[in-house]
C-alpha cells in the first residue's frame, strides 16, 4: 500500500532556512514522524497567507504535499502562537536554546511522541514560569533521557557502588557521576558534583515538572547544575550551541 500523497500533522516549527529570495525550508518536529523539513513556497513574500502560521515557535496543523527530495507545504493554520514568547526578548532567547537543543539531538523520521510533549509542555510552561532555569534544567535531563543519554545518577559509572551522600564528580565522558576514588583515576574532564546539586538532579529525573517546579533551587546551586549540563551537553555534541553564547551575553547584561 502507498502512502497518499497528502498528509497532514501537528507540528512545532523549530528552524527556518531561508532558500532564494523568497522560499523556506522549515524543519519542524511533531508528534507522529519525529523531525521533518518542508519546502515553503514564496513563504517570505508580503502576500503569503501561510507565514503566520509557520514562524520559529509556532505550534500548527500543518497540510504537506509528497516531493521526489523534499516535502512541500500546501497549507497551514496555527494551533498556539506563543505570544509571551515572542514578545519577551528574554523569553525568546530560552525558548530558541530549547529548539536549538531539539534540532541537534534529533535525527530526521524518528517518531517520539514523549520528546515532542515534552517540548510542547516546555514552551507552554516558559510562557508561565517564574523559574526559568529550573525549566530549563528539567528539559534538558528529560530531553537526554528520551535521546538515549540518560546520566547515571545512582552508582558510579566506573565502580558501580552506590553513591555516598559526598562531594562527587560528574563525567561527561563516561555519562555518569563518579565516586571520589574513581574520579581520582579518572583523566577525563570533571566537574565537581555537590551533595544537593546530585539530590536536585536525581528529583528532577525521576518527577514531571509539575512536582519539579516546587523545589526552591538558590542561585549557586543553579549554577551549578547549569555549569554541569551544559558540559555534559557540549560534550555529547561536540561543540557549544549557538543559542548559549546569546544567553551567557544576557546574563551579563543584567547581572546575573
Amino acid at each position: 500500500m502507498t502512502n497518499p500523497r497528502n498528509y497532514q500533522t501537528d507540528a512545532i516549527v523549530i528552524k527556518k532556512t531561508k532558500l532564494g529570495e523568497a522560499d523556506t525550508i522549515l524543519t519542524f518536529y511533531t508528534p507522529d514522524r519525529g523531525k521533518i523539513q518542508g519546502f515553503a513556497k514564496s513563504l517570505r513574500k508580503t502576500k503569503s497567507k501561510m507565514a503566520g502560521h509557520l514562524e520559529l515557535l509556532t505550534h500548527s496543523q500543518v497540510t504537506f504535499a509528497r516531493g521526489k527530495n523534499l516535502d512541500t507545504i500546501t497549507g497551514s493554520q496555527t494551533i498556539d502562537g506563543f505570544v509571551a514568547l515572542k514578545n519577551d526578548f528574554e523569553l525568546m532567547s530560552y525558548a530558541l536554546y530549547i529548539i536549538e537543543l531539539v534540532n541537534q539531538f534529533t535525527p530526521e523520521h524518528y517518531e517520539d511522541y514523549k520528546l515532542f510533549q515534552l517540548l510542547l509542555e516546555t514552551l507552554k510552561n516558559l510562557c508561565q514560569t517564574d523559574d526559568i532555569e529550573t525549566l530549563l534544567r528539567f528539559f534538558e535531563i528529560h530531553l537526554l533521557n528520551e535521546v538515549g543519554y540518560r546520566p547515571q545518577l545512582h552508582q558510579c559509572v566506573n565502580c558501580r557502588k552506590e553513591l555516598e551522600p559526598i562531594v562527587n564528580t560528574f563525567s561527561p565522558i563516561s555519562g555518569g557521576v563518579l565516586c571520589p576514588e574513581c574520579s581520582y583515576r579518572s583523566a577525563s574532564v570533571l566537574f565537581s558534583l555537590s551533595v544537593n546539586a546530585l539530590k536536585v538532579l536525581r528529583f528532577f529525573q525521576s518527577n514531571d515538572f509539575s512536582t519539579a517546579s516546587r523545589l526552591r533551587v538558590p542561585s549557586d546551586l543553579s549554577a551549578e547544575l547549569e555549569k554541569v549540563m551544559r558540559g555534559y551537553i557540549r560534550y555529547l555534541l561536540e561543540k557549544d550551541l549557538k543559542s548559549v553564547a546569546w544567553l551567557d551575553s544576557l546574563k551579563y547584561e543584567s547581572g546575573i
